[in-house]
């Protein structure tokens, strides 16, 4: 466990966190006047390697070198200038701070952080975070690398779960959940949709899977797993008789088969590394997905009916209604998915340059 504390004070800024890999979903951009919930669980942190926020550059003040050097592969739209390394946490989490008013940003619901850091050490003044918590973004407090230390509290940090316990421990994320507003004329309320976590995950694992396809058509099992990513898939390329084959895999799972080209596995979600098979699949290419969102393509729930007496089970269904599904098919989320590929080396290949063209014409095909 670590407490982060102020760089210039030595105050204490954060309830006892211990370290889980950042979310996939970190830094999507959901909907329109959405109320997202708080990124991080409760008494963990993650590290974003990257920038974040202002200062910005436009893509054409960029020297190509610079780029790659932050693993920047292909166009964006504008580069952050900001410092790296931010530890992000959950808002609550936060201990001996205040806000500074004046850096408010351009928010529309809450703060955006827009104006860089807007909360400061109580103690001395120092700027040391940022609180993010507008509509249509995660909250979240992110701590300047730059302005605080981590601190080890409670003796050595215990060690992550193998991937045995991880399954043996683990739970699905649901694709479906209530998505809160904000703003509207009958004030605030919830719609039904496909999980944003979801979108986020399939757009980050749809940039793997166009570069394990190696320009050729894709075939994902049926299912859920299909109605995820089978859609996008085919519009973004190419057809022909050349199908590879991706499958879900790992811990748990029997091994792939021959003929198995790409595989579906999750990512632990304390260290962020990336299931591997051994044997004859460890030349697969593998796509990550949220240790969550594998777990429930490998074990759905269908959630039938089963009579029962006494107390309810946890998996019977109740005689209150049915969440309901949402009215339209799945989408990826866009952001999510080039921000992916950009930073993926295999984007300069010459192929990829339809992908990416095919992805920004893809609005009309409705697959983001």
């Amino acid at each position: 466990m670590f407490v982060f504390v102020c760089a210039r004070c030595d105050a204490a800024l954060t309830a006892p966190l211990s370290q889980v890999a950042l979310p996939l979903h970190a830094r999507q951009t959901y909907g329109n006047g959405a109320q997202l919930p708080v990124l991080m669980e409760a008494g963990t942190f993650a590290v974003d390697p990257e920038p974040w926020g202002g200062p910005w550059r436009g893509w054409d003040e960029v020297d190509p070198g610079e780029a790659e050097a932050r693993g920047i592969y292909a166009p964006v739209p504008r580069v952050s200038d900001g410092t790296p390394g931010a530890v992000v946490i959950a808002p609550g989490d936060i201990r001996g701070t205040r806000l500074i008013p004046e850096k408010r940003g351009g928010s529309c619901c809450g703060l955006d952080g827009a104006d860089g850091p807007n909360t400061a050490c109580a103690t001395c003044d120092l700027p040391v975070a940022t609180r993010v918590d507008d509509c249509s973004l995660w909250q979240t407090t992110r701590l300047g690398s730059d302005a605080v230390r981590q601190v080890l509290v409670g003796g050595a940090d215990a060690e992550p779960l193998s991937w045995t316990e991880l399954v043996q421990s683990a739970e699905g994320m649901s694709p479906f959940e209530p998505v809160a507003t904000w703003g509207g004329r009958s004030g605030s309320g919830h719609y039904w949709s496909w999980s944003p976590r979801w979108e986020a995950a399939a757009g980050h694992a749809l940039a793997h899977l166009m570069v394990a396809s190696e320009g050729h058509p894709v075939q994902v099992p049926e299912g859920l797993t299909a109605d995820v990513f089978q859609r996008a898939l085919d519009t973004l390329l190419p057809a022909g008789p050349s199908r590879r084959h991706a499958v879900l895999a790992g811990p748990g799972r029997p091994a792939p088969g021959t003929g198995v080209d790409i595989l579906l596995v999750p990512i632990h979600p304390q260290t962020g590394q990336i299931w591997a098979p051994t044997g004859p699949a460890a030349s697969a290419h593998l796509v990550p997905l949220p240790l969550g969102v594998w777990w429930w393509l490998v074990s759905p729930r269908t959630y039938m009916p089963v009579p029962a007496s006494g107390g309810i089970p946890r998996d019977v269904l109740r005689d209150h209604p049915v969440p309901p599904r949402p009215d339209r098919l799945f989408r990826a989320d866009r952001g999510t998915f080039l921000n992916t590929l950009v930073r993926l080396p295999a984007v300069r290949r010459p192929w990829m340059r339809g992908v990416l063209e095919n992805a920004m014409r893809a609005g009309r095909a409705d697959i983001f």
